[in-house]
């Protein structure tokens, strides 16, 4: 007989808990403990003994090299920045989260991708928070090609499941997940025992019929998607669609991917007629100013298998208070106030009793270590005072001894940064390359001390 038993799920961190408690044992969190409902079903003890084992094994043991290697053909979206940062294109069987804050484009994009595939084969999107009528007036108005699209608006997961059974579509859209539901789960939808269960309910499905689902996520205030972080974990993959509020331009991330690259970033324009591709985004982040300024630096970053041109501003201004402020936009903070520690153990140059205020232009966040060698050239450049070469791009990782160490893809960077127009490149010394670069001047350097005599 089935027996219900409880548990308690932390929000925060995915921790299952057998009883209540305050504090999340796991990552220390305070009252994110929430409750759901387990099924479990009593193993007889007839059937042990009878059988050895209270199970039955429905799939058998196999040798890896018995295992067939035979490529899963992608399904192209459409979308070459979607499918970079699915990896190649969409997986079937698959499942994929899609988060970002309201209004920031997630249902828009899937509307778009969907109307593109139901011209080649069939597809079902299914909208929890929406009208047919809704989802048709946004269809006209950014005139999608939707005369084979089949719309549902649902919320009860099996019913949904018994709509995709009749219809057999290869992909799918369920918007969004907050809102779904099983009769049997007795919670209100979007508790955390009804997303777990309806994410796990529709991502078996999924792999049992080959399809692909694409799973609609919102995300709370402090931009993770709400639920618990089980939800993570039973999806392939989970990618994040970010933007300012006052930019109209989108970069779709993937934080996790089984079939790809988690490295990717995709960026979108947000149109009247929908999300349209960039394919060219250092063009669009190196949008400066007619008039030089002191503080900006051009420096290259690598998003997983491409090179991007970002600008960086800094401002330097004296503290007006006893405790100097560090604000970063797009940077981590931690690592700017270890960069000025290595600035003053190494360079000379003290700032603490400056306000230093650090942005990366377009909105772009930048998470890897090529930008410590820009971020304090910015930093000095705003302190003095003085204006960088317009055709400058700079580089590099600096270490706490205050060498200069190489990165990735070196000669990548440089060769996008001479396609640009640019003609100078502060960079490590291990990444210069050894025929060089045709019409750029490459000055390799080791200690942040070279680099600060060349500035």
């Amino acid at each position: 007989m089935a027996k219900e038993k409880l548990a308690y799920v932390c929000t925060d961190c995915g921790t299952q808990h057998n009883q209540w408690q305050g504090q999340c044992a796991s990552c220390g969190a305070w009252n994110t403990l929430k409750e759901f409902k387990l099924s479990t079903v009593k193993k007889t003890t007839a059937m042990a003994k009878a059988t050895g084992y209270a199970g039955v094994l429905e799939n058998q043991v196999k040798s890896i090299s018995e295992v067939d290697l035979s490529v899963v053909p992608r399904i192209l979206s459409g979308m070459s920045e979607l499918d970079r940062v699915l990896g190649g294109g969409i997986v079937p069987g698959s499942v994929v989260l899609i988060g970002g804050d309201p209004g920031i484009g997630k249902s828009s994009i899937l509307l778009q991708v969907m109307c593109y595939l139901s011209t080649r084969q069939t597809v079902l999107y299914v909208t929890g928070e929406e009208s047919l009528q809704q989802v048709a007036m946004r269809a006209k108005r950014m005139q999608l090609p939707d005369e084979h699209l089949r719309l549902l608006t649902e919320t009860d997961v099996e019913s949904i499941i018994a709509a995709a059974h009749q219809e057999q579509p290869k992909v799918m859209v369920v918007d969004s997940i907050q809102t779904m539901q099983l009769a049997e789960v007795g919670s209100a939808a979007g508790g955390v025992s009804q997303v777990k269960e309806s994410a796990a309910y529709l991502t078996r499905y999924a792999k049992q019929n080959n399809i692909a689902v694409f799973l609609v996520g919102h995300v709370t205030k402090s931009g993770e998607v709400a639920g618990p972080r089980v939800l993570e974990h039973i999806v392939d993959t989970v990618i994040f669609l970010e933007g300012q509020s006052d930019s109209r331009f989108r970069t779709l991330r993937a934080i996790k991917n089984r079939f790809g690259a988690v490295n990717e970033l995709g960026v979108f324009a947000m149109t009247e007629k929908g999300m349209k591709q960039i394919t060219n985004p250092s063009a669009i982040f190196l949008s400066r100013g007619d008039e030089p300024s002191a503080g900006s630096v051009v420096m290259v970053i690598w998003e997983g298998s491409r090179p991007l041109l970002v600008e960086i501003q800094a401002l330097v201004d004296e503290s007006l208070y006893g405790s100097p402020r560090r604000v970063t936009v797009g940077v981590d903070q931690n690592r700017i106030t270890m960069l000025l520690a290595v600035m003053h153990r190494h360079g000379g140059i003290q700032a603490s009793d400056q306000d230093v205020y650090v942005n990366v232009v377009g909105g772009v966040k930048v998470t890897e270590t090529s930008a410590d060698l820009a971020l304090l050239c910015a930093i000095l450049s705003s302190m003095r005072n003085q204006v960088l070469d317009q055709g400058l791009i700079i580089f590099g990782e600096i270490g706490l001894a205050g060498e200069i160490r190489p990165v990735p893809s070196g000669q990548e960077r440089i060769i996008e940064a001479a396609k640009h127009g640019f003609k100078r490149a502060i960079v490590p010394l291990g990444n210069v390359p050894k025929g060089g670069v045709p019409g750029m001047e490459i000055i390799g350097v080791k200690t942040l001390q070279q680099a600060l005599d060349v500035l």
